[in-house]
């Protein structure tokens, strides 16, 4: 295996858990940049009130693009192990 397939390789790992992530870390920013709005509108400063909602909404994020996760992974995977078998 050269230095340019593991980069290559490495590189596309990367993109993996980037596109894996997204929708999760997205959906955790959208909520908590509108619980500080809401909080900074109406001068309710309690810190935990941002936890409860970001969890869910990461939660039901993660449920529904669940079978895209598991698509990016297993071709990522599919990809590694074809590589292994063949040598490089």
């Amino acid at each position: 295996m050269t230095g340019a397939a593991v980069l290559d390789l490495a590189r596309e790992g990367i993109w993996v858990m980037i596109l894996v992530a997204a929708p999760m870390m997205i959906a955790g920013l959208v909520v908590g940049v509108v619980i500080a709005l809401f909080q900074a509108l109406t001068q309710i400063q309690e810190m935990t009130l941002v936890f409860v909602p970001k969890i869910l909404a990461i939660f039901v994020v993660m449920l529904l693009t669940l079978p895209f996760m598991g698509a990016m992974l297993g071709t990522y995977m599919t990809r590694i192990v074809d590589m292994i078998i063949t040598g490089g």
